[in-house]
């Protein structure tokens, strides 16, 4: 009778068992697939990226259609405030107890990096677009890893050699005193060089810094011919609109913006801005597919959308039909597929790379005249293009232990 008791006790200890792991089965496959959005949404970034990147998010999620291998798909958005210790301890909570399984945009360079270190331990995606550094596909690339809209490399890289191709041979640096800037700096001024250029000076600076007098006079003193700012966000809109009053380009000197989003254009206004030389991945007027999204967008922000806005969308959806086609939510499986997949769509047109950085083609543009704006958000013309394989680093310079040589 025991015996038979205690097998009676097992019997319905397992089937308990059993039947909860079903209840859990079938709850997992009805939880919310979770991506997360890191960015500054209130700092010198907000308008870089921003809550609109959480809303570029959103638009892919519901033109995907909202659902991805049977369970609905969820946005989360978290504020970073550009520092390394609050992006970090976000991200574990998202990895460790919110389920999620890709973070994008992670303006900030450091904040990148601490991502990312974290997701590739944890096996979860990143998909950087507000991040500049190039670190991220060099020495701390990750095989979850990937590197969207733009980098150091290709912002320097068709600037340099469309200022050095028309006499601008002399630079004087204003960078940012942080990771971001100093890759910059640094990819620049060896583009320069090789061109036979030269740096005749350099100025860093904090970040989201308002009086950049010292800055600008150091370079107005300086003999060089251009003046390149390793900045971004509301350090180039303060710093171009004290070269505007300091008579900088008044002087003889070029001005040269090394990343600019058309809400830095749009902050600025024309008057101050025009005639500002930078390199982009995208321009809302650029043709029918980029008219036809940006307008969906404006509709639901209120404002027309930046490179970093695209980025996210697209990097999105080519991230949740990698999830379709894995079939499961595994990280390096999802990983392969994306590098296995062509991107073609209203962003861009190109492949991803061993390194995860998304080869495509970038843009020299230049700020219009006020005469020659058509209305609000007609702020650039578009030079020319820059063929993908001249806006990214060589793979046979990589640092990536990835990329076979």
């Amino acid at each position: 009778m025991l015996r038979h008791a205690t097998s009676a006790a097992v019997r319905g200890y397992l089937a308990a068992i059993c039947g909860s792991l079903l209840i859990s089965t079938a709850a997992l496959a009805q939880a919310p697939f979770r991506i997360g959005v890191l960015n500054d949404q209130a700092g010198p970034y907000a308008e870089f990226g921003g809550k609109t990147s959480v809303e570029a998010a959103k638009m892919a999620v519901e033109d995907f259609g909202g659902k991805v291998l049977g369970r609905p798909i969820e946005v989360l958005s978290g504020d970073h405030q550009n520092k390394a210790d609050i992006a970090s301890a976000l991200a574990r909570k998202w990895f460790d107890v919110d389920g999620v399984s890709a973070v994008a945009d992670m303006t900030n360079s450091a904040v990148a990096l601490a991502v990312s270190g974290i997701a590739k331990e944890r096996g979860r995606v990143t998909l950087a677009t507000g991040p500049a550094t190039t670190r991220l596909t060099n020495e701390d690339c990750s095989p979850t890893g990937f590197h969207w809209a733009f980098d150091t490399y290709s912002q320097a890289a068709g600037m340099a050699r469309a200022v050095l191709a028309s006499g601008g041979k002399d630079w004087y640096l204003l960078t940012a005193d942080y990771a971001f800037g100093h890759q910059m700096a640094a990819d620049i001024t060896r583009i320069i060089k090789d061109g036979g250029g030269s740096i005749t000076g350099e100025s860093r600076h904090p970040l989201n810094t308002n009086d950049f007098s010292s800055f600008l006079l150091a370079a107005q003193s300086s003999k060089a011919q251009v003046v390149g700012l390793a900045n971004a966000g509301s350090d180039t809109i303060n710093s171009v609109k004290q070269a505007s009053e300091f008579q900088l380009t008044a002087g003889g000197k070029r001005l040269v913006a090394l990343v600019v989003v058309l809400s830095d254009v749009h902050a600025l206004g024309l008057p101050a801005a025009q005639g500002l030389s930078f390199t982009t991945a995208f321009y809302w007027d650029r043709d029918d597919a980029s008219r036809e999204w940006s307008k969906r967008f404006m509709a639901k922000t209120g404002r027309m959308p930046g490179m970093i806005q695209a980025g996210v969308y697209s990097s999105v959806m080519h991230y949740l039909k990698a999830v379709q086609a894995a079939g499961a939510d595994d990280g390096p499986a999802i990983a392969k597929k994306m590098r296995e997949t062509p991107v073609d769509d209203f962003f861009a047109k190109g492949k991803i790379r061993d390194d995860g950085r998304f080869e495509h083609d970038m843009y020299l543009a230049e700020v219009k005249k006020p005469n020659e704006s058509k209305g609000p958000w007609d702020y650039f013309r578009i030079i020319r293009t820059i063929p993908a394989a001249d806006a990214t680093q060589p793979l046979s310079d990589s640092k990536c232990a990835l990329v076979k040589k």
